[in-house]
């Protein structure tokens, strides 16, 4: 057994079993201590659902660590039904029902054999009465738009050794049978399709039908589509079930089909889909589209009349139009057969030469057939990583193309210069773009495209504008979440217009008549980031939408919400200027996705956050004349999770420091909102702690802000130890729950509970001193914590992951005031990252320093004492502060040998300091044993330094290699 495996094990549990020594009375007294054993056991809510009309929410209530639940819940409060190890619920139309994925237990999964792991279920469970059904073995299910029905596929029946053992005995039987000739054997499938049951949900009766590939309700609830591929070939194709008679018909059947990309029109019964042939393989080869309307079956695009060089793949994206008058699907470039024959020919024909070459050892072509070499040239548009990163992607990538349903023509809209992505739901254009003239400085420049407008009837194009980079805003990021808008390039719903973010002002195109003004121009308020402290150029702050009729489209500044008509009138601000004058960001709140503009003099919800005061709420404002009107604010964060899509009732969450996001429910203003929820009630057992905003001035006399996390038993006038966490803004979590898991960051409740302050500072960084200024905003916010009497100076102590793991190693190359450091995933040699790669996206990167987070002037020959003089590194002499340095050797973001550079220099200079390498992890650890270890001896280590307790064996004597 490892031994400091068995030490940290040991502490542990000897933790938990005190804590259950403890009397009542004293736990009655005082709040006790979070351990880590109680932090993985605190549940999150995930995949929140509303019913259609409102009545019915359902989550998953997933701990950290265990089996988690399905939790039923009536919005009036009446009914509360659990399904134990549920989990992705979906709520019926009729809102009758909850469907949902049935999880084997922790303990079957973690004991299973590896080949016998086993395979989730399905539960049904009757909101009426809380009943619930379950089968097992189901890997994928849906419910009907109607509600009436549910369908289920199974997985396929496992293997068993009794049933390899049956095969083997009859495979001997027929030894002799075999000898016959291959060509005369039946063709077989080898992975057909399983069983599909559809449930008639009212009477319980159920059809079966075998070897179903795919399936999928339209929209309607009337039918269901199904593709069989059976062993044989009998039967294959698309199979249509109508719902209401019961009977089926075939729109695409032949032997050995492969149909696939199915897809519905959300407001009617068409459909579309792609069919092709397998081969004895199963490979799809090239494909027709085709559509289902009028009950009759058109061949929209057929594989032999595809453009020359091109395919419609059976891997496909399908997706009608909201009108159902255009589809829109994806052209692949034909995979090119350089001689014309196949590999499996070939090989037939090299084992059928009976002429064999004698063994020639110095057979050169036969020696170099071995080689494994990649050629990197400085004139590869993506380098090499980039390129095989990228190569599964490429070959799997379509390009979109349209079916006009009214005349039956396909236009091609993209090709490999320019790409369409999305819809584009007015009848005229579509928005595209081109990265290929920029590929090769994507290397220290980063991504940017040509944009362009391409024409639904010809596809012809018409560029917009060159060289956009697109990019946010700190603020935007603030409020980023479900149902707000802040993209910085938008086609106008009708398609006459783009709107885009360069050169610090917004820009409108118009496609007809093909001019470009500048909407923000001359205005005396900046529509560009102020925050922006990158080398690159400052972005936007984002649209919040468009106006019917392409009338108007809205726009952000840093705090308010403007209204520009496209005719070329005055901006109106729909907020007043109340964002700027009170420091309150405003952002479009879109409660109803499906709708694409906004109507005219119509209310529209706004999300805001105080930028002093850091607290949320929902404004709203009429489009056209303005005006704002307060629905709810307070001292805590809400956060939007949908709507019921035929009733007004709002799905929210509702969280402080100190108070788990419930889930609550309110009218659509907001009126006499209430709670539905309480997942973890046991939070009030726990010293959880309160949050306060703290101000100080940097060295730079900056103005920051930052949150002040007190213990839970709090005694005033008594001096604490300090852990600090930070990455650039944090005093935006003053009302945030700290997500309650273990991972690569400190729990902020498991230290509070513990006797210690967590402070969370703001940092503004500058371009050419990222390291320094980072210093110069965190000191002097801890020596602010140790003049108000909160921190002892003798216990601070600093941690920082991946950004912040780099600024924690300088900091403590240039301060001695920390007692102890964690820095994970640090680079800590920009001069040596700069030239490297993330391994993970293939990139290198050099545009990461030259015009991103790490935020230096230029390249490593144009600014190169910046690359040494923020390179901790370069200053390992100086450190006297305790370090410990966390990396996965398997980060595929920052180099894990930036981590071995920085270990080996500081054991070179005999400083103190630890080394923790987990194998295989990347950048965040994600095996849960080794998110727990880094866990337990951060805070091992932390509690040694700042609290004066026993340092840990690892710390002390290091754990030396025992083959493992």
């Amino acid at each position: 057994m490892n031994h400091a495996r068995a030490t940290l094990s040991g502490r542990l549990a000897s933790a938990v079993f005190i804590l259950s020594l403890l009397p009542s009375t004293l736990a009655a007294q005082e709040k006790r201590t979070l351990t880590f054993v109680d932090l993985m056991k605190f549940r999150q809510v995930e995949n929140p659902a509303i019913s259609e009309d409102g009545g019915w929410i359902a989550f998953t209530a997933a701990p950290d660590r265990g089996d988690g639940e399905v939790i039923v819940h009536s919005t009036d409060g009446a009914a509360r039904w659990s399904v134990a190890l549920g989990a992705r619920p979906v709520i019926s139309a009729d809102g009758n029902w909850v469907a949902m994925r049935l999880d084997p237990s922790m303990e079957a999964t973690e004991t299973a054999k590896k080949d016998d792991r086993p395979r989730p279920g399905l539960a049904l469970l009757a909101t009426a009465n809380g009943e619930v059904t379950t089968w097992d073995e189901v890997q994928r299910f849906a419910l009907s738009a109607g509600g009436g029905w549910l369908a289920r596929l199974h997985h396929e029946p496992k293997v068993t050794d009794e049933d390899q053992d049956d095969e083997s005995e009859e495979a001997e039987g027929h030894e002799e049978e075999g000898q016959q000739d291959e060509e005369e054997e039946a063709r077989t499938r080898e992975k057909p399709g399983t069983l599909l049951v559809l449930r008639n949900l009212g009477s319980g009766q159920e059809t079966e039908v075998q070897h179903v590939r795919a399936f999928t309700f339209d929209e309607a609830g009337r039918y269901l589509a199904y593709v069989v591929a059976s062993p044989d070939g009998t039967g294959d194709g698309l199979q249509l079930h109508d719902l209401t008679s019961g009977t089926a018909e075939a729109l695409d059947a032949r032997a050995f089909a492969s149909i696939g990309s199915i897809a519905w029109w959300e407001n009617g019964a068409r459909l579309a889909w792609v069919s092709a042939d397998e081969d004895e393989e199963g490979e799809a080869g090239p494909g027709s589209l085709r559509v289902w309307i009028n009950d009759d079956v058109v061949t929209a695009m057929a594989a032999e009349d595809t453009p020359e060089g091109w395919m419609v793949p059976a891997d496909n994206w399908l997706s009608w139009t909201d009108d159902g008058e255009r589809v829109f699907f994806g052209f692949r470039p034909e995979s090119p057969d350089d001689d014309g024959e196949s590999e499996s020919e070939s090989d037939d024909a090299a084992e059928g030469d009976e002429d064999e070459e004698p063994f020639d050892p110095y057979d050169v072509e036969n020696i170099l057939a071995d080689r494994e070499v990649d050629v990197w040239h400085t004139d590869d548009p993506l380098i090499v990583p980039n390129q095989k990163e990228n190569w599964d992607d490429e070959q799997e990538r379509t390009f979109t193309a349209v079916y006009h349903i009214r005349n039956g023509r396909i236009v091609q809209l993209a090709d490999t210069l320019v790409e369409v992505s999305g819809v584009a739901e007015n009848s005229r254009r579509a928005l595209g773009r081109s990265t290929r003239p920029y590929l090769e400085e994507r290397t220290w420049v980063g991504f940017m495209s040509d944009v362009y407008v391409v024409s639904l009837e010809d596809g012809s194009r018409t560029k917009v504008v060159e060289r956009y980079r697109g990019g946010g805003s700190a603020a935007t990021g603030w409020l980023r979440g479900r149902g707000m808008l802040a993209s910085s390039l938008s086609l106008s719903p009708e398609g006459r217009y783009v709107a885009y973010y360069q050169d610090d002002h917004w820009h409108l195109f118009d496609a007809e008549r093909g001019t470009t003004r500048t909407l923000t121009e001359g205005m005396d308020v900046p529509f560009y980031d102020v925050d922006h402290d990158y080398p690159s150029p400052r972005g936007g702050h984002g649209i919040g939408g468009w106006l019917e009729g392409d009338r108007a489209v809205l726009i952000y500044d840093k705090y308010d919400v403007w209204q520009f008509p496209t005719d070329g009138g005055e901006p109106v601000n729909l907020t007043g200027g109340a964002g700027r004058t009170e420091h309150r960001i405003f952002r479009v709140l879109r409660v109803n996705p499906d709708i694409d503009a906004f109507e005219n003099d119509a209310w529209i919800h706004l999300v805001s956050f105080h930028e002093l005061e850091k607290n949320y709420g929902y404004y709203r404002t009429r489009t056209g004349s303005g005006g704002l009107e307060v629905l709810m604010e307070e001292d805590r964060k809400f956060s939007f999770l949908g709507k019921a899509e035929k009733a007004d009732r709002l799905l929210f969450t509702r969280q402080d420091y100190d108070e788990f996001p419930d889930l609550w429910v309110s009218n659509l203003w907001f009126d006499e909102p209430h709670k539905l929820t309480d997942v973890n009630p046991q939070i009030s057992e726990f010293a959880w702690g309160t949050s306060e905003l703290v101000e100080w001035t940097s060295d730079d006399g900056v103005t920051l802000h930052g949150v002040v996390i007190k213990p839970g038993n709090y005694e005033p006038g008594r001096r604490y130890p300090v852990l600090t966490y930070f990455y650039r803004f944090f005093s935006q979590r003053l009302h945030e729950f700290n997500q309650p898991v273990v991972n690569h960051r400190p729990s902020f409740p498991v230290y509070a509970s513990d006797g210690y302050i967590v402070f969370l500072p703001d940092v503004r960084f500058e371009v050419g001193r990222p390291g320094l200024a980072a210093m110069k905003s965190v000191v002097p916010g801890v020596k602010k914590l140790v003049d108000m009497g909160l921190a002892d100076p003798n216990a601070l102590g600093l941690h920082g992951h991946s950004w912040s793991g780099y600024t924690t190693s300088f900091i403590v190359t240039q301060t001695d005031i920390f007692a102890a450091a964690v820095a994970g995933a640090p680079v800590t040699n920009m001069t040596s990252a700069y030239s490297g790669i993330r391994w993970g996206s293939g990139l290198a990167r050099q545009f990461q320093y030259e015009q991103g987070q790490s935020r230096l002037s230029g390249s490593l020959w144009e600014a190169t004492a910046d690359y040494i003089e923020n390179s901790p590194i370069f200053f390992a002499e100086y450190i006297e502060t305790p370090l410990v340095i966390m990396h996965g050797d398997e980060d595929g973001a920052v180099p894990w040998y930036q981590s071995i550079e920085f270990y080996l220099a500081l054991r070179r200079l005999n400083k103190p300091a630890v080394f923790l390498q987990y194998r295989g992890e990347p950048h965040h650890p994600q095996k849960y044993a080794n998110k727990l270890d880094y866990s337990i001896r951060m805070k091992e280590f932390f509690d040694h330094f700042l609290k004066g307790e026993e340092a840990p064996d690892w710390w002390t004597d290091g754990v030396p290699y025992e083959g493992k």
